[in-house]
């Protein structure tokens, strides 16, 4: 039986060969995207063969689940993800399609709590930012795809950030998702004519947080694949 954990080099015949095999580097957004996987699609994301694959899966090493009335094996995105890091198997054929997003927000317990469900659900890179100041720097170096911003930080508020962002044109395809659990119904109006694309109540589901998250990001949220 292959041992995962002996294939950190795998894909590599000679010093120096890469990682990733050319073919997987020009694989398309939706393809990296993708929140669910064949054994055959998953051996090519981590260069080994398909009964590799399903020997991982059928004595529970790889997580994932069978369709219903098939003997067809699913591999989630975040299971695969987790599998590969976990053995040590390189990454960059997932990572190469990563999102970045900026959270913006101070309560520190909620920030560790959605940078480490982001971060393992593999398909986001996230930074942070703890008030408006640091967060505007940041919006012009990193560049994020999204933003989660909490509307009452503690130098500005977030409808003085959405105008900045909106302000500048080199960030006119950056969106942006706010949130609080003290705005009423009228500020949030308010708030998406200053420039926020979505609006969500705290507390909240994080997992329903990364669905709109996805559905601003037009790719595939993961519930869909439950």
């Amino acid at each position: 039986m292959d041992d995962p954990s002996s294939l950190r080099s795998y894909g590599q015949t000679t010093p120096g060969a890469p990682l990733v095999r050319p073919a997987l580097r020009r694989q398309g957004m939706d393809e990296r995207m993708k929140t669910v996987f064949t054994a055959g699609q998953a051996g090519k994301i981590g260069q080994v063969r398909q009964q590799t694959i399903i020997r991982w899966f059928d004595n529970g090493q790889l997580k994932g689940f069978r369709v219903p009335g098939s003997r067809f094996r699913r591999i989630p995105r975040e299971m695969l993800y987790k599998f590969m890091k976990d053995n040590g198997i390189p990454t960059d054929a997932l990572e190469s399609g990563k999102r970045k997003v900026l959270l913006v927000d101070d309560d520190v317990e909620l920030v560790e709590l959605m940078t480490k469900v982001l971060e393992d659900d593999g398909r986001f890179e996230v930074r942070v930012a703890n008030n408006g100041f640091d967060a505007g720097m940041m919006v012009k170096e990193y560049r994020p795809d999204l933003i989660v911003l909490d509307v009452m930080l503690p130098d500005i508020n977030g409808k003085e950030v959405c105008h900045r962002v909106r302000g500048d044109l080199a960030l006119e395809d950056v969106r942006i998702l706010c949130i609080s659990g003290m705005v009423e119904d009228d500020k949030i109006q308010e708030l998406k004519l200053a420039g926020a694309d979505d609006f969500l109540h705290k507390p909240f589901d994080i997992e329903h947080l990364i669905d709109r998250m996805c559905s601003l990001l037009e790719i595939e949220p993961a519930s869909a694949t439950a």
